[in-house]
């Protein structure tokens, strides 16, 4: 596919859009869920440490993928590039209907949700300010990839901060016993509460394959997107770990386990932040989240335009702006969706839908490193190191997670699986037949 957005990202917003993307809303509440999970303080922390250093194999074979294949699409250029093109197409298509205008849906409900905390308001009142910032981040990321990229990386940087604060400052209050502090008797213990945590971390460590949606518009990306990639997976690990460090060291985990908002009442038992901890924690949540929005409006339409190129979707999301030179259809078509969304459903009606076709595209996508690697013509500028072991560890990974989905989501999961296939099958013989007929009338016209 012919790359007709120029190379305008650096080193710096490429690891901010991945680090922006993954660093959500799930911080400020999936501590608590590992801990019951993983059934002690000591644990918790181990779980986070060692759900990061699974990421690592994930990232290592993103990295390979987008320096064999240096255009934009993700996962859908990887899968189809395999030779899956069917399979590419499916999820290319359920992303756009049930995964990437969810994911506009429930990252901006999520951060006005932090901003009602600090001013009260309806349920009418957090939509309508959901929509403005989708708008928002839509016009800013049209006008420019050079500009969006920049305000990206500022952002990411801004959102940091609050939690090295956090850990910082913690530091010097961390109580050695609370860390060490045994599970109850009647807890479970051993290695699989500890599998338990490590599964329970793995919601928070995704997103980072973000950067590959844009490979086709970075700079160098021989040696951008592994750095990008490795450093993004570093740096998120080190946040994870230090800031379950800090909550274990100084809440008691009987409490912690129980909390609803635990890097809150982390805040309260530090002294100097904790006279201001609800508030530090929500504007912490009101960056952390719109960061996470830009980044999810900047990269998500670049898959929908390859698809487009491709002739596998409507040929009006493969538009190029003539001025900004971005693809200005597909964001606005996908924010627009979104905000349908927001009024349609609440969050976790969408999460049911996103998570489980979101799962089922990354299993793919590591899985086709095999039939890669077998191919003649397969030559990426950087390869994974181990690269079948890596493989396997990330296949296992994913498909842990699509098990579990369907534990919690199981509805949800079988009415997406059974719409993508019976509305995508007819729509992508429909396009295939399409492009025969023009390929056949461009023959037919070259012989004139």
């Amino acid at each position: 596919m012919a790359n007709n957005m120029e190379r305008k990202l650096g080193l710096a917003p490429t690891i901010a859009l991945s680090v922006g993307t993954t660093l959500g809303a799930g911080i400020f509440i999936s501590i608590s869920e590992v801990a019951g999970a993983s059934g002690s303080a000591l644990y918790t922390v181990l779980a986070f440490l060692i759900g990061g250093l699974i990421m690592i194999p994930q990232n290592l074979i993103l990295a390979e993928l987008a320096t064999a294949y240096p255009e934009n699409g993700g996962n859908y250029v990887f899968i189809k590039h395999a030779g899956w093109r069917k399979l590419a197409f499916l999820t290319g298509w359920a992303s756009f209907w049930s995964n990437d205008s969810s994911a506009l849906a429930i990252v901006s409900l999520a951060g006005v949700q932090y901003i009602a905390y600090l001013f009260p308001m309806n349920g009418l009142a957090i939509k309508l300010i959901a929509v403005a910032f989708i708008i928002l981040f839509m016009m800013i990321h049209i006008r420019s990839v050079e500009g969006g990229g920049k305000f990206q990386a500022i952002i990411t940087f801004i959102k940091i901060l609050p939690f090295v604060l956090l850990i910082g400052m913690g530091l010097f209050f961390v109580r050695g016993d609370l860390v060490m502090t045994p599970a109850v008797a009647t807890a479970p213990v051993g290695l699989m509460t500890l599998l338990a945590g490590i599964s329970a971390t793995s919601w928070s460590f995704d997103g980072m394959g973000a950067c590959t949606y844009m490979t086709g518009e970075i700079k160098n990306p021989k040696k951008t997107m592994p750095r990008a990639l490795i450093s993004s997976v570093i740096i998120i690990i080190l946040l994870y770990v230090g800031l379950t460090f800090i909550v274990t060291g100084v809440i008691p985990f009987d409490q912690l386990v129980n909390s609803k908002a635990p890097l809150a009442d982390a805040g309260a038992a530090i002294p100097l932040i904790g006279n201001i901890s609800g508030t530090f924690i929500a504007i912490s949540g009101i960056i952390v989240i719109l960061a996470a929005l830009s980044g999810t409006v900047m990269f998500q339409p670049r898959l929908e335009y390859a698809m487009a190129k491709d002739g596998l979707f409507f040929k009006s999301f493969s538009k190029v702006h003539k001025k900004y030179g971005t693809p200005y259809f597909s964001m606005m078509a996908q924010c627009m969706l979104a905000i349908v969304l927001i009024f349609l459903s609440n969050i976790t009606e969408l999460l049911g839908y996103f998570t489980f076709v979101l799962l089922l595209k990354n299993t793919l996508t590591f899985t086709s490193i095999f039939v890669h690697r077998k191919k003649p013509d397969y030559n990426p500028l950087w390869k994974a190191p181990a690269w079948k072991f890596m493989a396997i560890i990330s296949i296992a990974s994913s498909l842990i997670l699509v098990v579990s989905t369907l534990m919690w989501a199981a509805i949800p999961s079988v009415i997406t699986a059974i719409i993508v296939v019976v509305t995508g099958l007819p729509v992508f013989y429909f396009w295939e037949k399409r492009n025969k007929k023009e390929e056949i009338k461009e023959e037919e016209s070259i012989n004139i």
